[in-house]
């Protein structure tokens, strides 16, 4: 869990996750491509590209003897405050930070907990504008109205964005912005957000779960990253894919519903000369693991959760299926998912939602308008999803991880309505 732990608590924003895999994929042998460059490829090859700072693609060339694609995808980013342009605020004998919400949070959650500003400032550096990834060496915190002014905070209190979730910077003035606090003169523009600070921390009897911020999703990231790094020779192309603002719905340049992931997976054929014939012929050939965060049944409300497909945290990875189809899973990827399981030994659950609830959606349903391959969504049963601290079962993370390595190594060879699994 080590490892895990300080991904988690390094990675308070999408652009520090990429550079936390970034550097990782480097200590591994692996070469930095550039969109704006020709790409020169060969089998064995193992390499990586970033969009935008927050969304990278990192890949393994295996035999080409049948060429195909066998892509885990999952997202860097999770729900926070982001602060917007000037965004100090006096408030009386104190400044306060302007911010705005970014995703869908338990915003509550996020009070009185202590938060650092952590992302990205752009700079002017002679004739360049150059991207730094940034995080404050001091904190900041949104304290809670006190029950005595507050007499419904246990009853019906409800978050007004603009009013309750200022996180308290300074008392009094301060000569010089938040921005250059952290960062220092020169900069031109920036996207910063209020994180949880909070550490990972183990609990339970037998310290059998993990509660950190930003389980969502950064659990799938790592385990996509260390399945690649760990599966052993396989035919194809091994792709990880982990793209930024899925929870704001993927429609960005560098999101799974922009172009990077098909893009790239063209860019890779075109480099070993085969043309989009043979492109599509591969696509056909080829999956795609959508790896993002399942509800767990919660112990004190388990009439939220399925009547009959109780999803327990150690219960293995989670398969999830939606008839709506919110989640890519059909009957063949599910068997597909299942069989690869099997062949790890690893354990595994189905989860649905209650059917009087509404189901959230996932980066797989959007990459699949762009890159047309079978699929399945998995991923860990968690507790308090899109909190500021969420929880699993740390068995589970390992599970997971051997899914995806396992994954890799497969053969996956679709013929028709049938598919043979090695």
């Amino acid at each position: 869990m080590y490892d895990l732990k300080e991904f988690l608590k390094t990675s308070y924003t999408a652009y520090h996750a990429v550079d936390n895999i970034k550097e990782t994929l480097l200590e591994n042998g692996f070469i930095q491509l550039s969109e704006t460059d020709d790409w020169a490829l060969c089998e064995s090859g193992k390499y990586f590209v970033v969009r935008n700072g927050g969304s990278i693609i990192a890949f393994t060339i295996g035999s080409l003897d049948r060429f195909s694609y066998k892509i885990a995808a999952a997202h860097t980013d999770s729900p926070a405050l982001k602060l917007k342009e000037h965004p100090e605020k006096k408030s009386g004998a104190y400044l306060t930070l302007n911010v705005e919400t970014y995703g869908v949070g338990i915003w509550y959650s996020f009070l009185d907990r202590p938060l650092k500003i952590a992302g990205r400032v752009v700079k002017r550096e002679g004739a360049q504008l150059c991207a730094h990834t940034v995080e404050s060496d001091f904190l900041v915190s949104i304290p809670s109205l006190a029950i005595h002014q507050n007499r419904n905070a246990n009853d019906n209190f409800a978050i007004q964005k603009q009013v309750d979730l200022l996180p308290l910077y300074a008392l009094g003035t301060e000569d010089s912005s938040v921005v250059e606090k952290i960062a220092g003169n020169g900069v031109v523009s920036y996207d910063l957000y209020a994180v949880n600070a909070n550490m990972p921390y183990s609990f339970g009897v037998n310290n059998e779960f993990l509660a950190s911020p930003r389980i969502d999703n950064l659990t799938s990231a790592y385990a996509a990253l260390q399945g690649l790094l760990s599966h052993s020779d396989s035919d194809g192309v091994c792709v990880a894919a982990v793209f930024d603002n899925e929870e704001i719905g993927s429609g960005t340049a560098h999101g799974a519903d922009g172009d990077f992931l098909e893009n790239t997976l063209k860019r890779i054929a075109y480099a070993f000369h085969f043309d989009d014939g043979e492109y599509y012929k591969a696509l056909a050939d080829s999956f795609l693991l959508s790896m993002d965060n399942a509800h767990a049944t919660h112990p004190n409300h388990p009439e939220k959760s399925d009547p009959t497909n109780e999803v327990k945290l150690g219960g293995g990875v989670v398969i999830k299926a939606h008839a709506g189809k919110s989640y890519i899973t059909d009957a063949m990827s599910s068997a597909v998912v299942k069989t690869i399981m099997e062949n790890a030994g690893v354990p595994y659950q189905t989860f649905f939602n209650h059917s009087d609830v509404k189901s959230g959606g996932t980066l797989g349903s959007a990459a699949i308008r762009h890159v047309s391959v079978r699929g399945a969504d998995i991923g860990l049963a968690q507790l308090a999803m899109h909190s500021a601290c969420e929880s699993f079962a740390k068995a589970d993370y390992e599970s997971l991880v051997k899914c995806v390595a396992t994954y890799f190594s497969s053969s996956i060879a679709f013929d028709g309505d049938s598919v043979t699994i090695g």
